[in-house]
């Protein structure tokens, strides 16, 4: 599958729409033999490059790297190949210069795949050795463009818009195409300019290891951000980590123990800017829910004033019809009397005429409040109807950040959070690093919906005896509600069982319908995100 991915040129037109326009483009010559195989290619900046899905790749396949105007004369070349649930890169670089050329804030480069639906995934630091690099990483999916970022330290999670290098496919380059949009939106050059240095920041001195200059600017970065007040812990041991390779390298102690500390400093600082990150997003969320809760109590508190108004608006209608009758009756008690007195029958004609007038004007009030009371209604009637939108909004919200980070679906269910078995150990229940850290995120978004509900439902293919597949399903459904509850959503909240492979989503006939039935899902709901609707599934747009 070949799509266009839209890379920054330069920060001056990283500034420009980021529309993205999508049209159809001839395949490369390589792939003249496949006529139903157009490229996409999608314009968000000034560039555009490919991505490969190399799943029907037949063992490693060939790619070239070019260099972008950044860096004309750069080149390289990367081996790609598909294993056991990841695509492994061997990529190899040459005419490199360095990365401060820049600006002083920009210290190594940074190779990155990048899916069509936008997320990118940090493969690598580039080791450079003068002009030459090499860098080895893995992919956690199939289809992706490969790039080559100017960063401040290697392990930054969002690639700068300072691209130096894109892949290109080759004539022997092997992976299917097809049509599919993507987008993806590099950072602002500006990000880093609150890096402060010295005029002679840019030549850096040969005696003081590189990691050493990343961990200052990782730790410089994360303060800016608000780590200090977000992330107070992981920023302190950053420092602290920081200091301690600062007075390494100042007592001269060897270079490998001064290098190990600061590439942690930098793990560290990095950490705890992505904790800030999300605590900030966790205040807007929390800001947004108390703010539809105020509408909705407002909204009911005016459907209780147009109530009571509308019962006022019926008894005012009742006495004036009470006091119409009564002036009716003293009518006909007028007109027996006429014959008796000429002159007291026409007071009383007088008088009779006098009420009905009376009457008359207050059964015309009535039916002005009547209406009155109709209309606040109506009204109230609309504010319940946009309180029920509010909450269709925030599962819609929802769906999008949960898919951010696995597959969900939106079903008459709840939000259904698909975990596939590749992130637990295989014929095991124990949780893979990348399976903790979807679920550190999927917890922390269920935490700013404290109302929620979850049910884990663990599943297996048919493959194995009944009794081990139900007791495996049992254990994976059990080890995620336990690392959702350490993460802090509430326990009571969270429920777990296995199915076994008594409810599968696919053949057990064939690897693929196997892998699919072998899942963990987490089954979300509750009345903060209202009644569940059908819903196409969202793939995960971000990690």
């Amino acid at each position: 599958m070949t799509i266009s991915v839209a890379l920054a040129q330069t920060s001056a037109q990283a500034q420009q729409s980021t529309n993205t326009q999508a049209r159809p483009v001839q395949p490369d010559s390589a792939n003249q033999d496949s006529p139903s195989s157009p490229l996409y290619r999608v314009t968000v900046v000034a560039r555009t490059t490919k991505a490969i899905n190399y799943s029907h790749a037949q063992g490693a396949t060939p790619v070239d790297f070019k260099g972008t105007v950044l860096m004309p004369f750069a080149k390289g070349e990367a081996r790609v190949e598909g294993k056991k649930g990841v695509v492994s890169i061997s990529a190899k670089f040459e005419k490199l210069l360095p990365a401060t050329q820049y600006g002083p804030q920009f210290l190594t480069y940074v190779l990155w795949a990048v899916t069509p639906e936008g997320r990118a995934s940090n493969l690598g630091e580039l080791e450079r050795d003068g002009t030459k690099a090499k860098v080895d990483g893995a992919a956690a999916f199939q289809a992706f463009a490969m790039i080559v970022t100017a960063e401040p330290y290697f392990a930054v999670a969002q690639p700068s818009d300072v691209v130096v290098m894109e892949n290109a496919v080759r004539p022997d380059t092997e992976g299917s195409v097809e049509e599919v949009d993507a987008k993806f939106d590099l950072l602002q050059r500006g990000n880093y300019s609150t890096i402060t240095t010295g005029d002679d920041s840019a030549r850096l001195d040969p005696r003081i290891p590189l990691s050493l200059y990343e961990a200052r600017n990782a730790v410089q970065i994360a303060k800016t951000a608000g780590a200090e007040k977000y992330a107070a812990s992981s920023f302190q041991k950053a420092q602290q980590l920081l200091q301690q390779a600062e007075d390494s390298q100042k007592h001269k102690e060897p270079r490998k123990s001064v290098d190990m500390t600061a590439r942690e400093a930098v793990q560290t600082a990095q950490d705890a800017d992505s904790i800030t990150l999300k605590r900030l997003d966790e205040e807007r969320q929390e800001a947004d829910r108390k703010a539809a809760e105020a509408r909705e109590a407002l909204a009911q508190q005016q459907a209780a004033d147009a109530a009571r108004e509308k019962g006022e608006a019926e008894a005012a209608s009742a006495a004036a019809l009470a006091q119409q009758q009564a002036a009716e009756k003293a009518a006909q008690l007028a007109a027996q009397q006429k014959a008796a007195a000429e002159a007291e029958t026409e007071a009383a004609r007088a008088a009779t005429l006098a009420q009905q007038q009376e009457a008359e004007k207050a059964a015309q009030l009535a039916a002005q409040q009547q209406a009155a009371a109709d209309a606040e209604i109506a009204n109230a009637k609309k504010a319940a109807a946009d309180a029920e939108a509010e909450k269709a909004e925030l599962r819609a919200q929802l769906l999008k950040q949960l898919s951010m980070v696995l597959q969900t679906h939106d079903t008459v269910r709840g939000l259904i959070v698909n975990m596939s078995d590749v992130l637990f150990d295989t014929g095991s229940y124990t949780l893979r690093p990348a399976a903790r850290e979807k679920l550190a995120k999927i917890s922390g978004i269920l935490l700013a919906y404290p109302a929620l509900t979850i049910q884990v439902e663990g599943h297996t293919d048919s493959v194995g005896g009944d009794d081990f597949n139900q007791r495996l399903s049992e254990q994976r459904a059990g080890m995620v509600r336990d690392y959702l509850v350490d993460q802090l959503v509430p326990a009571s909240a969270v429920s777990a069982r296995g199915f076994g492979k008594t409810k599968p989503i696919a053949s057990n006939d064939t690897p693929d319908g196997r892998q699919q039935n072998r899942r963990v899902e987490l089954v979300v709901n509750g009345d903060a995100i209202g009644d569940s609707v059908d819903a196409p599934a969202a793939a995960p747009q971000s990690q």
